[in-house]
């Protein structure tokens, strides 16, 4: 009797990285280095040379720390892309810990972001989303997600 396989699935289904050929990621798009989602700030080809291919070299920085990162690939080769996306929500409660609570366009409340913090510019969003949350302004924040990480980057009041 053959044997029944099960799979279990949890997720939707969608993958967090595509491939991409080296040669076609220009400045101003993602990339993952050394396992992070970065944004290349600058990228460079070096011309074939006598025993092998054009290599491509990319100054990036980390999309969730603002670390500068590099790397060195092959033109030819395959490297990931991450796959970003950008969701609004409303800004509901602030909490004491530092922790936001925020709706969804559906209805739903998310409760599992906290304030921005690292870099002097995500410090200075935190203390201006809880002066103008304190001021009592209806405010829509943009929150930055990639391969399972999600941060809080933009915010803006609602009319």
């Amino acid at each position: 009797m053959a044997e029944v396989q099960e799979f279990e699935n949890v997720e939707s289904g969608a993958s967090l990285t595509y491939p991409a050929a080296a040669g076609s990621i220009r400045k101003g798009a993602h990339i993952v280095i050394k396992g992070r989602p970065c944004k290349v700030l600058e990228m460079t080809t070096s011309k074939t040379g006598k025993h092998g291919h054009a290599k491509c070299h990319f100054t990036a920085v980390d999309i969730f720390t603002g670390k500068k990162c590099e790397m060195l690939e092959s033109s030819t080769h395959n490297c990931d892309v991450p796959n970003v996306n950008r969701k609004e929500y409303t800004l509901l409660d602030i909490s004491d810990d530092g922790f936001v609570s925020l709706m969804e366009e559906s209805g739903d409340t998310k409760d599992d972001l906290s304030l921005p913090g690292g870099t002097d510019d995500l410090d200075k969003l935190a203390e201006d989303l809880k002066t103008a949350f304190d001021d009592g302004k209806d405010l829509c924040i943009t929150v930055l997600g990639a391969m399972n990480q999600e941060m809080i980057i933009a915010m803006r009041e609602q009319k």
